[in-house]
């Protein structure tokens, strides 16, 4: 297997440490399963799907928890009736747990289970307050914030000493 020198990424981004980990962690984490067989589509600019393929199962079957930047999927699949006599199984119906690292902002919003396929959609919301935005670049020798503020002080002092 080969492995990747990433730090010269280090030297020119910032806050990208959780990237980093997971491409680190890449080269020593055991394989994983392949089971159940998903897709992940990009739906939209901030919108996304993960289909997984779990013929057999019922929605009481299946969990979806997300903590943090975290969806973890998991399939249990309840006890068949004694009655029956399985003379050959090609559905598995084996127990799951798939786990998927999420971009920041990304939220599940909402899933279904139709014909043996489960679609879950998710989308990035990111905060006004986080998006980029514009800011001003002041000619004075101070940057426009810092003049404001001196000249508050300014008329702060000013006031206190008629006062006095």
């Amino acid at each position: 297997m080969r492995t990747f020198d990433i730090s010269p990424l280090y030297r020119s981004t910032v806050g990208f440490d959780r990237l980093f980990d997971m491409l680190d962690q890449m080269g020593r984490v055991e394989p994983m399963t392949n089971w159940p067989p998903y897709n992940i589509e990009k739906a939209g600019d901030d919108q996304y799907r993960i289909t997984m393929a779990v013929a057999g199962f019922s929605p009481d079957e299946i969990e979806l928890t997300q903590h943090e930047s975290t969806l973890l999927v998991t399939g249990n699949k309840h006890s068949e009736s004694e009655g029956a006599q399985i003379l050959h199984r090609g559905i598995a119906t084996r127990a799951f747990k798939q786990t998927f690292s999420l971009a920041d902002h990304v939220e599940v919003k909402g899933a279904s289970l139709e014909n043996g396929l489960l679609m879950i959609e998710l989308v990035r919301e990111v905060p006004e307050e986080l998006k980029p935005h514009r800011i001003e670049i002041s000619t004075g020798s101070q940057p426009k914030a810092l003049a404001q503020d001196n000249a508050k002080q300014i008329e702060h002092e000013a006031k206190t000493s008629k006062a006095a």
